[in-house]
């Protein structure tokens, strides 16, 4: 946003307003952003908010999973990281660079360069900013008729997701295709996993476990030249308002996993309920903000399904990145390029009708998910064949969300008390300035709003 104190909850609400007046026709097997422009599907101008090291690294697998991609335009809030990001693409090391065009008027900086990005001549737009500001891009892409990829996760509060179920909706009216960077949906091994637990390969499923166990990430002391807003936005993993904490920052991808699964066998796209532990023991410095550094979640969903989920970033810890699948007949476990699927005892083999007898192991050639979540854009661009990611990875991301509210509180939430919470984590207003850290949440004491 601005230097002004326009806000995210008045941002959100004049753009549902104007959606709402619009009254806009479905555009079924037509692309907005090529219908309106009139020029052909064999250029594909592409825009990036945030040129971050996953931005530049988005911008990357599009230029790599397409020769139809023009670079045409960079947004960030910080002068040294579009520089940076620039500086790379149009470098010797980018072997695509021939395809990359970032004249000075747009690679654009600060809190308003999104607006100035999506008001030029693209067509696609990829969204990789801080999570906090996901909802608010991503409604104005929409609003603008662009494609889109959008990273992982895609908000940090309960008011956030339903500015982007709301944006999602508008996107099928509007004909336009949405990626999400839940990568390991558009990957080899865990697509043909799938396809056997779908066939009923481990049977019904019964209860599920979701790690993400490593060590400590990166940290940015402050520098004294920094206001408390630019500070916090540096070092934003360690702000819930900006990250949404780890448990929805980084184990968002293994808990879409599990609804994955649970989709697939049972039709049940999220849990009903999240009782959880956690809190900060190792992180204890305010140079690592207010967030927890370990979690551990019960998830319930309606078919009485349970999945354990563990989190944790703490050095000299073990190591841990994967999830367990177990059903009635059977069970698996996936990571990156790896399932393994076991028979339990007596149950009888795998699959009936679905060839995916028990025992088995991924040993097939694996792509690579990061490029192919680009490629899978790309072709439903130009084919038509319309792909919107966003409603699933919001119900994931909000799954992630109604387990650290569970954690900070103490309380078990449910998924309605969770879609319709009131929680709007955005700051009084966008502008350089003073922002206190908020406070450590305390399970017990830590209201559930």
């Amino acid at each position: 946003m601005s230097d002004s104190t326009l806000n995210r909850r008045e941002f959100v609400k004049s753009s549902v307003a104007g959606a709402s007046a619009l009254g806009l026709m479905s555009l079924s097997g037509t692309n907005m952003a090529f219908a309106s422009s009139g020029r052909s599907m064999d250029s594909i101008r592409l825009g990036v908010i945030g040129c971050g090291g996953r931005g530049t690294g988005a911008v990357m697998n599009a230029l790599e999973a397409s020769p139809d991609i023009r670079v045409v335009g960079m947004a960030d809030l910080f002068t040294d990281r579009i520089g940076g990001a620039r500086g790379y693409l149009t470098s010797s090391d980018n072997p695509w660079r021939d395809r990359v065009d970032l004249p000075d008027d747009r690679v654009l900086t600060g809190f308003d360069s999104y607006k100035e990005l999506l008001a030029g001549d693209i067509d696609t737009v990829i969204l990789a900013t801080t999570p906090h500001f996901r909802p608010m891009h991503l409604r104005a892409a929409v609003e603008k008729g662009c494609n889109i990829f959008i990273e992982k996760p895609v908000a940090v509060d309960p008011a956030g997701i339903r500015s982007v179920l709301e944006s999602a909706a508008m996107a099928d009216t509007k004909g336009l295709s949405i990626v999400a960077g839940t990568q390991r949906r558009h990957e080899t091994s865990y697509r043909e996993a799938m396809k056997r637990i779908k066939d009923g390969a481990i049977g019904r499923i019964v209860t599920s476990e979701a790690y993400w166990n490593q060590g400590g990430l990166w940290m940015h002391p402050r520098r004294p030249e920094w206001s408390d807003m630019e500070w916090q936005i540096r070092n934003w993993l360690y702000f819930t308002w900006l990250s949404g904490d780890h448990i929805v920052e980084q184990h968002v991808h293994n808990l879409d996993v599990v609804n994955w699964a649970m989709s697939v066998t049972s039709g049940e796209t999220h849990p009903n309920s999240a009782t959880a532990v956690g809190g900060r023991q190792v992180r204890t410095d305010p140079a690592y903000g207010q967030i927890f550094d370990h979690f551990g979640v019960l998830y319930e969903y309606e078919s009485g399904a349970t999945c354990t989920s563990m989190c944790r970033q703490q050095d000299g810890t073990t190591s841990r990145v994967e999830e367990v699948i177990r059903g009635s007949r059977g069970s698996c476990t996936l990571r990156p390029g790896a399932a393994d699927f076991r028979t339990a005892p007596g149950s009888g083999g795998g699959a009936s009708g679905g060839g995916a007898d028990a025992p088995w192991k991924f040993t097939g050639e694996n792509n690579n998910p990061y490029v192919q979540e680009h490629v899978d854009l790309i072709e439903a661009i130009k084919s038509g064949n319309r792909v919107n990611e966003a409603k699933q990875v919001a119900e994931s991301t909000l799954t992630a969300i109604m387990g650290r509210m569970a954690a900070y509180t103490g309380k078990t939430v449910t998924w309605e008390q969770a879609i319709n919470s009131k929680l709007d984590l955005t700051p009084p207003s966008y502008e350089m300035g003073p922002l206190p850290t908020p406070e450590v949440p305390m399970p017990g004491k830590t209201p559930l709003v």
